[in-house]
């Protein structure tokens, strides 16, 4: 069956994870995507290791676990761009591609005929997607951006942590991969225009940008309240009770929502007078008087062990669950029917089964599949080159022997 973006194809010029974590949606999608990579080097994130995927003799094959996370459903092309012969590929797939993705800093592909302007002329139905740390335009525009940085330019360090300790970053790449699904969505957005105009856009995405438009709730809270919200730890700053509890023998997170959620926690918990005091009836007035309220409910919750507690807390309807390590998540008998991890035959590893991702999207008539593990380096350059651009043998010969590709 036809996946939705079947027959799209996607010239994926980026590298790092905020464009390959765009791309990578698309390709599970259903879109062909040409990962262009240097000869003989790479995506950085080729050599971010270990853990490497290992051989069936537990070798390290080099392929890591990082450039896994972020490049299945791909073809991998090794091209010299800053090559004569390089660029002739590259514009030739430019001619037959729907999107360009590229993450240069500002200006740099001016220098080689690929900015936005030369390629709109080129192929104009083509819809051509810029990220970088701080976009096209601004004060910060020349700046080269990391994940790290604009977390913390971007306010959520100043969120995130305890009040009384120092600021932390989340600990996933959370700006890199919420930029890449914006990305994602207006790419989307443009193809729907291209097949009602015939023209395609330039998309500017900022991973600053991005970090501050996705603070949602907090910004807000400034933007109408007017105070600057703090750390908080796990605690939600509009919602009590709402965060981490400590119990017998570990924690439990607790995310009472509503105020009869909190009527059904109090007589859970045996303290239904809670229910009925009049500093806690609502919560507006539990946010008022939020430390004597918790200080209430951790007494009773450190009385029993966790699991005790979950099991009860479920029974009576109120959100809770447990903190799981890594593999307890994968362990996780809900993980696990719903399919969260494949096991794919892998090139650098054909005697033995990797584990990777598959996309989270579920849709009705669709399967949405690992179908390519991700890439070898140059993996499919061959393949690419005579079928999409129709090289023959003795041309792809000459070219590699050249250093080209």
């Amino acid at each position: 069956m036809n996946l939705p973006l079947d027959g799209l194809r996607i010239l994926d010029l980026s590298r790092i994870l905020a464009g390959p974590s765009c791309t990578q949606t698309l390709g599970d999608l259903g879109a062909d995507v040409i990962k262009v990579e240097r000869p003989g080097i790479g995506d950085d994130i080729r050599g971010w290791g270990p853990p490497f995927l290992k051989d069936q003799d537990g070798n390290d094959t080099r392929e890591s676990a990082y450039f896994m996370s972020t490049n299945r459903n791909k073809r991998s092309l090794t091209v010299d761009i800053a090559s004569d012969e390089g660029l002739e590929i590259i514009n030739a797939l430019v001619d037959k591609s729907d999107v360009l993705i590229e993450n240069f800093k500002v200006g740099d592909l001016r220098r080689r005929g690929l900015d936005w302007a030369s390629v709109h002329a080129r192929n104009p139905r083509l819809v051509y997607c810029s990220i970088t740390g701080f976009g096209q335009t601004g004060p910060y525009a020349a700046r080269p951006g990391y994940d790290f940085v604009v977390q913390g330019m971007g306010g959520l360090m100043s969120i995130t942590g305890e009040a009384e300790r120092q600021p932390m970053k989340v600990g996933v790449p959370i700006s890199d991969i919420m930029s890449g699904m914006y990305a994602a969505v207006s790419i989307l957005a443009a193809l729907r225009e291209r097949d009602q105009t015939g023209v395609g856009r330039h998309i500017d995405i900022s991973l600053l940008d991005c970090q501050a438009a996705w603070l949602y709730n907090q910004a807000s809270n400034y933007l109408v309240g007017g105070a600057q919200p703090g750390r908080l730890g796990n605690a939600h700053p509009n919602i009590v009770p709402y965060e981490t509890f400590a119990t017998a023998d570990g924690h439990i997170n607790l995310a009472v929502g509503n105020d009869g959620q909190y009527g059904r926690l109090c007589q859970a918990i045996g303290r239904p007078d809670l229910a009925d005091d009049p500093r806690f009836l609502t919560n507006t007035q539990r946010l008022a008087n939020r430390d004597a309220v918790l200080l209430e409910i951790r007494a009773e919750l450190s009385k029993r062990k966790s699991a005790q507690w979950l099991a009860d807390l479920q029974d009576a309807g109120i959100p809770c669950g447990p903190i799981n390590t890594i593999p307890q998540v994968f362990e996780d008998p809900h993980i696990q029917a719903r399919g969260i991890v494949q096991e794919v035959n892998h090139s650098a590893a054909p005697d033995v089964k990797a584990k990777v991702m598959r996309t989270p999207i579920r849709m009705e008539g669709h399967e949405f599949g690992v179908r390519l593990p991700p890439p070898m380096l140059g993996e499919h350059t061959d393949e690419i080159l005579s079928e999409v651009l129709e090289y023959n043998a003795t041309t792809i010969a000459a070219l590699r022997e050249r250093g080209t590709v």
